[in-house]
């Protein structure tokens, strides 16, 4: 009895073997090749931002409310109130164009900005704890004479210090106000993200 289950068990393993190394059907099939397709790209930006375009989708919270941590995606308090949204489309553009002698290449394009989220911090949270401004976008990018996307949208998450109570007063009789330092912040933020390389 034992040795007709050894028998068995040869003959099942036999089997598996054989099935494992008959290959030559697919061998040649143009399906993929690990080594090859996962090999990238690297390309020189050499851009000039010729415009910007920002949207947000209608969907996104806005609060004015002075809790710690409103429940929202947009918390803004380093304009007058008003429209936030436009107001933090004027920091996404002029900190863009700030970048105009750095991003002095010979390729047009166009910037697109899709805001995510940014949630900065209220009056209550900066003049006690602090907190963080926590940036989210969508960006990509096209050829301003064709319209070809030239790098796909990505989401991008940045994230600035928000010193809370003395600090940000001092910060403040500096002329380092909140917009002053959030635009300073998306400056380099934005210069980083159109110089270098990217990748196909």
């Amino acid at each position: 009895m034992k040795m007709m289950k050894v028998i068995t068990l040869a003959a099942m393993a036999l089997g598996v073997a054989g099935c494992a190394s008959v290959d030559t059907v697919t061998r040649n099939a143009p399906i993929e090749v690990p080594a090859l397709g996962a090999q990238t790209i690297a390309i020189a930006r050499d851009y000039v931002v010729e415009d910007v375009t920002f949207t947000a989708s209608n969907e996104l919270r806005v609060s004015e409310g002075n809790s710690y941590y409103p429940n929202a995606d947009v918390v803004w308090r380093g304009d007058p109130v008003g429209n936030r949204i436009d107001q933090i489309a004027a920091i996404f553009e002029t900190a863009t164009k700030r970048n105009d002698t750095k991003l002095d290449g010979n390729i047009p394009v166009i910037v697109d900005y899709e805001l995510v989220r940014f949630h900065g911090v209220t009056e209550r949270t900066r003049f006690s704890v602090g907190g963080v401004y926590n940036i989210e976008f969508m960006l990509s990018v096209r050829n301003a004479l064709t319209g070809e996307i030239i790098e796909a949208p990505r989401r991008i998450e940045a994230d600035l210090s928000a010193p809370g109570g003395i600090a940000a007063l001092m910060l403040e009789q500096r002329g380092q106000t909140e917009k002053v330092r959030v635009t300073d912040f998306l400056t380099q933020v934005f210069a980083d993200e159109l110089s270098g390389t990217y990748e196909i």
